[in-house]
């Protein structure tokens, strides 16, 4: 498929600017819109290519710029951007920003994230009324930051058995929270590492490792959700593990 992308610049809600990158289908004006969000990594290569590969299947994908072009390959320097980083602005500015400019043109726009990402999805689930449904792949808030009241729209959630960095016990916490609150949602668990879904992770210091089998899974059960809650509306279960 014929792809267009740039770097382009949206407003934020409260009128400040923020870049990102975008990528869509040569045709894709009317498509759906997807919001990608980083890992600590910043806006890289690897999740340029998630937006990439989400405009192959159809949507138009915006990644925001959260670390406003500063992006790094060590692990140390990564914690230092993302404890630098305000998370309630960056989900209720840059990301509902994003989201915004995706609406303009077509009425359903989903957010997907990965690690910080997927924190932060979880975040703007209830901080982006303009969101539709929303993926997490292997992240999530501190359980008392989640407003699960809140969130009005479906979410699908993949996690990882042996995380270093969110334990999976955790994810059994989330779920009560979520069900106590009438969340619709769906999570899977993978007998794998966190960071599965990234085939770039070469670092041995990290506790990571991408597991092709179990993100290419995931990766069509985020498509299967997207099509389902942008483009389709079909019930969804509560709960699968």
């Amino acid at each position: 498929m014929s792809l267009e992308e740039s770097t382009i610049r949206f407003n934020r809600p409260d009128g400040k600017e923020c870049s990102g990158f975008y990528a869509e289908p040569a045709d894709g004006i009317g498509d759906p819109g997807i919001v990608v969000i980083q890992e600590w990594w910043g806006v890289n290569d690897q999740i340029r290519g998630v937006a990439r590969r989400l405009a192959e299947a159809g949507y138009r994908a915006l990644v925001p710029d959260l670390y406003r072009g500063k992006m790094c390959v060590d692990a140390k320097e990564a914690e230092h951007l993302m404890n630098g980083l305000d998370f309630g602005d960056a989900a209720s500015q840059d990301i509902r920003g994003a989201a915004a400019y995706l609406k303009a043109t077509k009425s359903k726009v989903g957010i997907i994230g990965f690690c910080m990402g997927g924190a932060l999805t979880l975040l703007s689930a209830s901080q982006v009324p303009e969101a539709n449904a929303a993926v997490t792949w292997y992240g999530f808030p501190p359980l008392d930051c989640i407003d699960a009241a809140q969130i009005k729209i479906p979410i699908q959630g993949h996690f990882s058995m042996h995380d270093a960095f969110f334990p999976i016990k955790q994810v059994e916490l989330l779920e009560q929270k979520l069900r106590s609150a009438h969340v619709r949602f769906e999570f899977f668990k993978y007998d794998a590492q966190h960071a599965f879904g990234n085939e770039t992770l070469e670092n041995p210091a990290i506790p990571a490792k991408h597991d092709p089998s179990a993100a290419a899974l995931a990766w069509e059960r985020s498509l299967n959700f997207y099509k389902r809650h942008l483009v389709e509306y079909p019930p969804m279960a509560r709960s699968i593990s």
